[in-house]
């Protein structure tokens, strides 16, 4: 009787079991985003969850179930996000869109912003990138890019489309994971979205000034050739705060500021989380 009992209860627990699958089947999350190269997805689960992309777990949700996934400028034609909390799990497999990226031409740069060869400029550099690799490496507990970013300028004109192939000085050279915005120099920079600055550097060689701020999750936002910072390291900043100011420092001909993003080292094109 024990026993029959015990196997009516391990049946009801199964039945129970399944009845929860079915309410929340393990292909069923939401996703919104630009799913093309150098775009992103944005999610809600459960709080807390663990999301993993092609079985890999590479961040987990906000208190309020909010995450994001960026996609890389060569990311594959598809993979899968799934998230994972307390036995249960939910995943989408998407398809990627290929980006649309053109070649471009930049001449007149200083040889040595090009092909540096000065030992002591080549150790400068490598501290530098080591003062880069660590604020890349921010992991702020937040989901501020759940609302979307404003542009960081008033008034630009789009000189250099994200993910093109650049040619500098006639040399071939990694893709420019930036949308450059041509503006006069001093225009003021705005935070377009709100989060912590975990970078600010005044006169770095090849981006002089440079601020990256940290919207959560490893979601983070460069700035770059500064004339002028007015934010430090540590910060917090808000919707539209200003950052610093347009300039020409660097590996630039002209004043413009680049935008950059990244998502845990994965190249974004910011103007896609843009609000429309």
């Amino acid at each position: 009787m024990i026993a029959d009992r015990r196997a009516l209860l391990a049946g009801a627990a199964a039945l129970a079991a399944t009845g929860a699958a079915r309410a929340r089947p393990a292909d069923d999350l939401p996703l919104t985003g630009r799913f093309v190269q150098g775009g992103h997805a944005l999610g809600r689960t459960w709080p807390r969850a663990l999301i993993f992309v092609d079985g890999e777990a590479l961040t987990a949700a906000s208190a309020t179930g909010d995450f994001i996934v960026g996609f890389d400028r060569d990311a594959p034609a598809s993979l899968q996000i799934e998230a994972r909390a307390d036995g249960r799990s939910a995943r989408r497999t998407l398809d990627i869109a290929p980006g649309d990226f053109a070649i471009t031409r930049v001449d007149g740069l200083p040889p040595a912003t090009v092909t540096p060869t000065d030992p002591a400029l080549l150790e400068r550099i490598a501290r530098e990138g080591a003062l880069k690799t660590e604020g890349f490496a921010s992991r702020l507990d937040a989901d501020h890019f759940r609302d979307g970013f404003d542009w960081p300028l008033a008034g630009f004109r789009v000189t250099s489309r994200w993910g093109a192939q650049r040619v500098l000085n006639g040399t071939p050279a990694r893709p420019h994971y930036g949308i450059d915005l041509a503006a006069p120099q001093g225009t003021v920079i705005r935070a377009p979205a709100a989060g912590r600055v975990v970078l600010a550097e005044p006169d770095l060689h090849f981006e002089g000034g440079l601020v990256l701020i940290d919207h959560g999750q490893g979601l983070i936002t460069a700035y770059l050739h500064q004339s002028r910072l007015d934010v430090r390291a540590g910060q917090d900043v808000r919707r539209g705060d200003s950052v610093g100011r347009v300039g020409m420092r660097g590996r630039a001909t002209g004043p413009h500021l680049c935008w950059r993003m990244k998502w845990r080292n994965r190249n974004m094109d910011p103007s896609l989380l843009v609000r429309t």
